[in-house]
């Protein structure tokens, strides 16, 4: 795995986090407030954390306007990388995993043909 990737890794291992990426999918560029108002486990100074570790691992761009810092996600940045290797070890098991379940749906209406 390449540094990129670690970064990611290490970034989207905390539960925070990924709700505040999540929040940032669904809501664009936010300022710090509006993702805190969003997050119900933390406070806006734990968030604050959280965004600093997210924008140094390259998951999160941090944009300045006077005193405003905006944030959003980062899909050139090391979360991307994470996704492309991530991709790559899928690709076998997600082939693996329709055929599974093309089996199951075979078994089951042979099952639901004989009931």
């Amino acid at each position: 795995m390449s540094v990129n990737e670690n970064l990611a890794f290490d970034a989207l291992s905390d539960r925070v986090r990924r709700q505040i990426l999540s929040i940032l999918g669904e809501g664009g560029e936010l300022t710090v407030t509006e993702i805190a108002e969003s997050v119900d486990m933390v406070g806006r100074s734990t968030v604050s954390s959280h965004l600093r570790i997210l924008r140094t691992s390259g998951v999160v761009n941090e944009r300045r306007d006077g005193r405003r810092r905006y944030y959003s996600l980062d899909t050139e940045g090391s979360v991307r990388d994470a996704f492309l290797f991530l991709q790559t070890i899928l690709r076998g098991g997600v082939h693996f995993d329709v055929e599974a379940t093309k089996s199951a749906d075979v078994a089951g209406e042979i099952q639901q043909d004989v009931s």
